[in-house]
């Protein structure tokens, strides 16, 4: 996921520029960067393409990846990064990974602590506050979106205001708190005490819930930008060494996920709810107190600008400027004279132009005496940058249908899972412990993808990567429907088993293909939206780019919990039991999941358009 630049120097040579950008006075008398751009220390924007090109394509490409001497290199990192001092970080003494086993170990704590609540969130739901099958699936689905749409908080606190050391943190110790409120709502004494009623146990459950979803916020985010930070970019071996850190960080979240799917729902199931949640709590506690432990260890990056507030500020300048008329040659829209080392300039295209209206120059932005504010005046590389991310927005929608699927995992294959014999040979396996295969098909697969499909594919197609990003997720979104059907058919076949004989219930073992076939699923689609994503953002704005995929998660689990209070009221109309009833046995839940492999071949089918007209940038050679 980290940007791996050349071991060596590259010299791209820009054709002979044909027009040339405007300049407000106060910012053209720049002759250094001039010079210094001459010599190779500044990376230049390719220039102009064709007209007919440029539609759908921004180029970034520096003239020189510069690398700094090694010498200078030697005893300090090159990247900027400072020690808890606020000094330069010595690299024998701090990052790499002596850090991230740090980083790693809490963030395989907070994932125990997640999916320890999340994954058999329905079940206490309906078990202990008597919420309806409908009600606690609803309410499973919006907790979950909570939970990824609070990382555009977190990310935005640590970029801006606290940094992501101190806004891990503090986002521990929410967690910790709303752990302890769950922890108490569900212990015995709360239970039995005298002051107990129904609406006060909920009350405290869901403080608790979202207290949780607001502190998981700040983890998301920021972990793994956290880990990252503790490879010097300009180090040609940490470069590399930083790859690898991605892999175990994948590694520890689907770790996690499975201790959580086995350990934590068998306690929670047979020793108690109250047990399941203080266990995760603790080790969450000693994952902080280590984190906080290594905090000398670490590599801290300074505070910079917030990627969604250059976001908001062309949105509101192109705003402030509608009144404006857009000048027919583009060159005379606003753009700085030079860029800072490791800056891109990216080059106009015509999609979005009212977004162009806040570059437009005016004789007040272009006073030397007044210097323009960037809520009223944005450069062409600025308003490129949000143009770039809204191209992915078609492609970005056909990931929310996929995972309004994978939602059914923790709501309706759940309370499927409920209505089946659990029973496995002399052990009785939990509804909630089949997500198990799910994570297993996503460990199983992922080498076998690197190890045989990839150079199978490379030599079918010829690509680096054997299949392109776009081909990666089409084959995601195609098992999604797939496994939405064969739980329609299980389903089926559960309810003419029920209403053959009264009291035979079919085996929750045919639940096992719908969980590996949605795992190998994500495999493609999550992975190949997360590569996606990052490469197609603007260079400043990738970790923008990857929160849109946890986004993605929010708001398809918020459209699942609306639909499923849609479908459950019009299939009751007339007094009738409906699809998803209280005793499954009554409704039709099989028609609910035709219903969702129907929508997921209407999601295919809009991907495959949209991956059609689609054209990228031209940075992506194996797209």
């Amino acid at each position: 996921m980290g940007e791996r630049q050349p071991h060596h120097l590259h010299l791209h040579l820009p054709p002979r520029p044909t027009s040339h950008r405007r300049f407000c006075p106060s910012l053209s008398n720049r002759p250094s960067l001039t010079l210094l751009r001459v010599i190779g220390f500044l990376p230049t924007k390719l220039l102009k393409k064709p007209e007919a090109q440029m539609e759908a394509s921004d180029e970034e490409r520096p003239l020189i990846h510069h690398l700094p001497p090694q010498e200078q290199c030697s005893k300090y990192t090159c990247d900027g990064m400072v020690n808890i001092d606020s000094k330069p970080a010595l690299k024998q003494s701090t990052g790499n990974w002596r850090a991230c086993f740090f980083i790693l170990g809490v963030e395989f704590t907070e994932c125990i602590c997640f999916y320890g609540v999340s994954k058999n969130l329905v079940t206490y739901l309906t078990s202990v506050l008597h919420e309806s099958n409908v009600n606690a699936a609803q309410s499973v689905s919006i907790w979950i979106g909570s939970c990824f749409f609070t990382p555009l908080i977190g990310a935005f606190l640590a970029d801006t205001y606290w940094g992501r050391y101190w806004t891990v943190v503090m986002s521990i110790l929410v967690i910790i708190l709303g752990m302890i409120v769950l922890t108490v709502s569900a212990s015995p004494l709360f239970l039995n005490a005298s002051f107990y009623n129904g609406g006060i146990s909920r009350l405290t459950v869901y403080l608790g819930l979202y207290l949780f979803a607001l502190g998981t916020g700040g983890i998301k985010p920021n972990i793994p930008a956290f880990g990252a930070d503790q490879f010097d970019g300009a180090d040609p071996v940490e470069r590399v060494t930083k790859g690898s850190f991605f892999n175990w960080y994948y590694f520890s979240i689907n770790v996690g996920s499975l201790l959580s799917s086995t350990v934590v729902v068998w306690v929670q199931d047979n020793i108690g709810w109250s047990v399941g949640f203080a266990g995760p709590m603790l080790l969450l506690g000693f994952g902080l107190a280590m984190f906080i432990a290594g905090r000398r260890a670490y590599r801290y990056k300074k505070l910079g600008g917030s990627p969604l507030t250059r976001v908001f500020q062309v949105l509101v300048a192109a705003v402030r400027n509608h009144r404006l008329n857009l000048p027919d040659d583009s060159s005379l829209l606003h753009e700085l004279p030079g860029v800072t080392e490791g800056d891109y300039r990216t080059q106009h295209t015509y999609q979005f132009r009212f977004l162009d209206k806040a570059a437009i120059l005016s004789d007040k932005n272009c006073a030397p005496a007044a210097p323009s504010s960037p809520w009223r005046l944005c450069t062409v590389s600025q308003v490129e940058e949000l143009k770039m991310l809204l191209r992915t927005f078609p492609v970005w929608a056909s990931l929310v249908g996929f995972f309004m699927v994978t939602a059914q995992m923790t709501s309706t294959l759940i309370e499927q899972g409920v209505a089946m014999d659990g029973r496995v040979g002399r052990f009785t396996v939990p509804p909630a412990s089949l997500a198990t295969f799910d994570v297993v098909a996503v460990l199983a697969l992922i080498p076998v993808y690197d190890a045989a499909l990839v150079p199978l594919a490379r030599r079918v197609t010829g690509r680096d990567r054997g299949v392109s990003h776009m081909q990666r997720i089409g084959v995601g979104l195609a098992l999604s429907a797939v496994a939405m059907a064969y739980s329609a058919l299980v389903e089926a076949r559960r309810l003419a088993m029920a209403a053959a004989a009264a009291g035979t219930r079919m085996s929750i073992a045919w639940q096992v293909p719908s969980f590996f076939v949605l795992g190998a699923g994500e495999v493609f689609a999550v992975i190949g939206m997360l590569e996606f994503c990052y490469e197609q953002s603007p260079a400043s704005m990738k970790s923008l780019g990857t929160a849109l995929v946890q986004l993605a998660v929010a708001v398809a689990n918020y459209l699942n919990s609306g639909m499923l209070r849609v479908v459950a009221a019009a299939t009751a109309r007339g007094g009738g039991a409906g699809w998803i009833p209280d005793k499954l046995d009554e409704g039709h839940l099989d028609y609910f999941f035709w219903m969702m492999a129907a929508l997921s071949v209407l999601n295919l089918l809009q991907f495959l358009h949209c991956s059609i007209r689609f054209r990228g940038n031209n940075t992506l050679s194996s797209s």
